[in-house]
């Protein structure tokens, strides 16, 4: 099979900055993809990179785009480099095809850093949504703690939340979170990421000595990894965004080979990613978690007709 292939380059700015222990993010870029059959059908596949969680950049991904010929073929397709796992991603998505995702996912709703999160949580669980997650190791870990204990004591007791450190804490900080955390399980449902990604005998070591869960994110952002902490002996958590881990079709056999207890996140993509994903996670979450996919609180509503929009502008 032969396709047409064509790009454009996508940009939309967050309602408000999402700040993390890697920074602060504004603006959400990505490369629509387009791939046009013999038969004239057109499928979409989207590259969303996050270059500081481990994949390629978003200048990588438009000059792999301005390098392929203007008709492409699955195996070209196929042979896109593990270097370029949003690429792999968007391209193979494109290939499979997208139906929208209509399943019994539940969905986590991702907080605001600091004291904000306080004055959103409940506006989301009107939306419907019980679990939450929110993100630590941004401010001084006294100050996190603080308003921790007011989040805790606020949510609904049938609420469940979960903490995402991004690799931003060390090993005595970790230890405190977890101390605190012990004691109010099952309410909190894990910590995410505590350490950096080469802390990961010091990650096995801390979910061997608590009772809360930990789950690994920047650890395995791509499939080399999540197949090496799986080979390393890994059997807790894995949280996977697919938008950045590569190929959908490897990452299907790993997760039905292995049946890995995992969450599917979202990497603030269009509703072209979203749903690729969410295909995904749809068949392959297989001890029902929340989906990390509630962040459409953090974009303006788009447009209908944007994609088309899109591709007129050039």
């Amino acid at each position: 099979m032969i396709y047409q292939f064509s790009f454009r380059y996508f940009s939309q700015k967050f309602t408000n900055p999402i700040i993390t222990n890697h920074g602060v993010w504004e603006i959400r870029e990505s490369v629509i993809v387009r791939l046009i059959d013999d038969k004239n059908k057109i499928s979409w596949g989207e590259i969303s990179p996050i270059s500081w969680f481990g994949s390629e950049t978003i200048q990588q991904a438009l000059d792999f785009c301005h390098q392929l010929p203007q008709t492409i073929t699955k195996e070209i397709i196929f042979t896109i480099s593990d270097n370029l796992p949003a690429c792999q991603f968007a391209f193979e998505s494109a290939l499979i095809g997208t139906e929208y995702v209509n399943s019994n996912l539940t969905y986590s709703a991702l907080l605001p850093a600091g004291k904000s999160a306080l004055n959103q949580w409940n506006n989301l669980w009107e939306q419907g949504y019980k679990t939450f997650k929110w993100k630590i190791g941004v401010d001084e870990i006294n100050q996190e703690l603080e308003i921790f204990d007011l989040l805790i004591s606020s949510l609904p007791t049938s609420a469940k939340l979960r903490l995402d450190a991004n690799g931003g804490l060390t090993y005595q900080q970790a230890e405190l979170w977890l101390k605190k955390c012990d004691q109010l399980l099952p309410k909190i449902e894990f910590i995410e990421q505590p350490l950096p990604p080469d802390k990961f005998i010091e990650m096995q070591e801390l979910s061997n000595f608590y009772s809360t869960p930990i789950a690994l994110d920047e650890s395995i952002a791509n499939l080399p990894q999540l197949e090496s902490c799986f080979q390393q002996g890994w059997r807790g958590i894995f949280v996977i965004k697919p938008g950045i881990v590569g190929s959908p079709f490897r990452l299907r056999e790993f997760c039905k080979k292995h049946q890995i207890d995992v969450v599917f996140s979202s990497v603030f993509a269009t509703e072209i990613g979203r749903q690729a994903a969410l295909q995904l996670a749809a068949e392959l979450s297989a001890n029902n978690r929340a989906v990390g996919f509630g962040i459409n609180h953090f974009f303006k509503q788009q447009e209908a007709n944007w994609l088309e929009s899109l591709w007129k502008t050039f």
